[in-house]
């Protein structure tokens, strides 16, 4: 496959940019660069290779979740711009 001006072009459109002249040639000769490098890629013999799955051997350690009551209700109302005796007042968002 070879990245012409139109196949440019689409993509601009696409994605929303705009190229002058210069930087449009530049953008083909860089996408044709790119697509080159890739069928490069494709002839590497990979038949005794197995997919990688996880980039490194390590294991995610997870702590339990566990309850905690780090503030009082009393405490979090304090710091409230607005509130009632128990709860703390924000603006409606959502109409019926």
């Amino acid at each position: 496959m070879k990245i012409d001006k139109d196949t440019v072009e689409k993509i601009a459109h696409l994605a929303r940019l705009e190229f002058n002249e210069n930087e449009q040639e530049q953008i083909i000769n860089d996408m044709n660069n790119m697509l080159t490098f890739v069928n490069k890629l494709n002839e590497v013999d990979t038949s005794n290779v197995e997919p990688l799955i996880y980039m490194s051997d390590e294991v995610n350690v997870l702590r339990d979740d566990e309850v905690k009551q780090e503030i009082t209700q009393h405490e979090a109302l304090k710091n409230a711009p607005k509130k009632d005796s128990d709860y703390i007042k924000v603006p409606k968002v959502i109409d019926k």
